[in-house]
């Protein structure tokens, strides 16, 4: 992912001499809220959710803007501890998704409310092992579930939004058990807010942000 955000990068650095940046902007649908979802805990306490979403840096900040996230860390899901390394990842052969780990309080929003940034301005989640100008299977769609309610809420989520054709296509995100989460190196945590200027995020991912504050201004906060 690294290399090809470089020469994609490079790219878009011509491109946005002629162009504007507002030009570009990562998609974003109004979907309804879940209509099952998990009531706010009466209490402050941790829970995690992992999604996975296409290039983690993307998925990281959106998160990390969310009132009720306490921690928002990219890494990788899906494959083995031996593999879980950014350079063996980027083969696409090593089961794992580029994911993020999400840390929130319960009783400030819930696992479905969550879920709704992921389909709504996160990701585009009707692309198959894409996201973008990123391709293969560890950029796909994912949901990692650590638990039987999370599975329940998601599995009626994707069913409530293909019914009422939300998407123009049926949403392609994989629901799956949670078997691990690792985080990535240090250089990938942060990513947006270490490096706000490099091309590929102001293309890609700043407009995610921005989509995030505009479309759910009740989910967002200021970092």
């Amino acid at each position: 992912m690294f290399a090809m955000h470089k020469l994609f990068s490079s790219i878009m650095l011509l491109v946005m001499t002629t162009f504007s940046c507002s030009t570009f902007r990562a998609s974003a649908t109004e979907i309804p809220d879940p209509a099952h979802d998990s009531s706010l805990a009466k209490e402050k306490g941790q829970e995690v959710a992992v999604l996975a979403g296409g290039c983690l840096w993307g998925i990281e900040a959106v998160f990390e803007h969310v009132k009720g996230v306490i921690n928002s860390e990219s890494g990788y899901s899906g494959g083995a501890a031996a593999t879980a390394d950014y350079e063996k990842v980027s083969s696409g052969r090593t089961g794992h998704a580029e994911a993020v780990r999400v840390t929130y309080d319960p009783s400030q929003v819930s696992y479905g409310q969550l879920l709704k940034v992921f389909f709504s301005v996160a990701h585009d989640p009707t692309e198959l092992n894409r996201q973008g100008p990123d391709v293969g299977t560890q950029y796909r769609s994912a949901i990692f579930y650590a638990n039987e309610d999370q599975k329940r809420i998601a599995q009626a989520y994707i069913a409530q939004l293909n019914e009422s054709k939300a998407f123009d296509r049926p949403i392609a995100t994989q629901i799956t058990p949670l078997e691990a989460f690792y985080p990535a190196e240090a250089y990938h945590q942060d990513y947006l807010a270490n490096h706000p200027d490099q091309p590929y995020i102001v293309i890609n991912d700043i407009p995610k942000v921005e989509n995030l504050k505009k479309q759910l201004p009740e989910l967002y906060k200021e970092k």
